[in-house]
């Protein structure tokens, strides 16, 4: 088998897996409010932890290793996380990762568009890890995928609370999930340029964005003393297993 087969398998196949991680909301329907509440900011936590864990110790060294070290990496990072700051504010973007009572009512048809965009993009940054080094793109793919988990359960409570049947809001998370697999497969088709590896430093600011900026205050200040300690030993546990992967993969 040849290594742009190989290649190209390996996104495929992790595209696909990430397009079924958008079906994780069914698993929730038998659970209470509280329960779901319980269970899902630890996952947020662990999946802040491990996009900044993926972003600091595999995109960045890698793109420093690929570009260079000068300032042109650290260009891309805060572009990456200045055209997501970008897009939240155009479409309202919001992860509703608790449903509670003082969780407002979305739009639900912009939070598909804009979930539809987040993962072409992502698909795009994964599928270019993959192209450079497969190492790199299995451990990008699970910093990911750490994060789609409580997106795409708060997602499929935020569609139904809006509103939609649960066998909609199913159908059409899975839907807008699937534009992971059109990225990864636009990224392979334009992969002939070495414009690829600045997709790496990219995704790093889009990662560092979502983790800083949309997860860790959902996790941040709890009433409670000793879930403020659970979610930070999550956060550190999601950081822990990016750097373990960045040990063995030097290795």
């Amino acid at each position: 088998m040849t290594t742009e087969l190989t290649t190209l398998l390996w996104i495929i196949g992790s595209s696909i897996l990430m397009c079924v991680l958008a079906l994780v909301g069914v698993t929730t329907l038998s659970l209470t409010d509280k329960a779901l509440h319980r269970l899902l900011l630890p996952l947020v936590a662990l999946s802040a932890g491990s996009l900044l864990g993926g972003a600091f110790f595999h995109m960045i060294p890698e793109s420093l290793e690929k570009i260079g070290t000068d300032t042109t990496v650290y260009m891309y990072v805060v572009g990456g996380f200045a055209f997501f700051l970008l897009l939240e504010q155009l479409l309202h973007w919001h992860h509703c990762h608790r449903e509670d009572t003082h969780c407002v009512k979305p739009q639900t048809y912009l939070i598909l568009i804009g979930d539809g965009i987040h993962n072409f993009i992502g698909g795009i940054a994964v599928a270019g890890t993959f192209l450079i080094d497969i190492r790199l793109g299995i451990s990008t793919w699970l910093a990911a995928a750490a994060h789609e988990v409580p997106q795409e359960i708060g997602d499929f409570g935020v569609l139904v609370h809006g509103g939609w049947s649960r066998k909609k809001a199913l159908l059409l998370n899975f839907l807008s999930a699937s534009t992971f697999l059109l990225g990864g497969l636009f990224t392979y088709i334009f992969s002939f340029s070495d414009w690829i590896y600045y997709l790496i430093p990219f995704a790093a600011g889009n990662f560092i964005y979502i983790g800083a900026s949309d997860l860790i205050p959902e996790v941040n200040k709890h009433e409670s003393f000793s879930r403020n300690i659970l979610h930070f030993c999550c956060f550190c546990i999601g950081i822990l297993v990016l750097l373990v992967l960045r040990i063995i993969f030097s290795g």
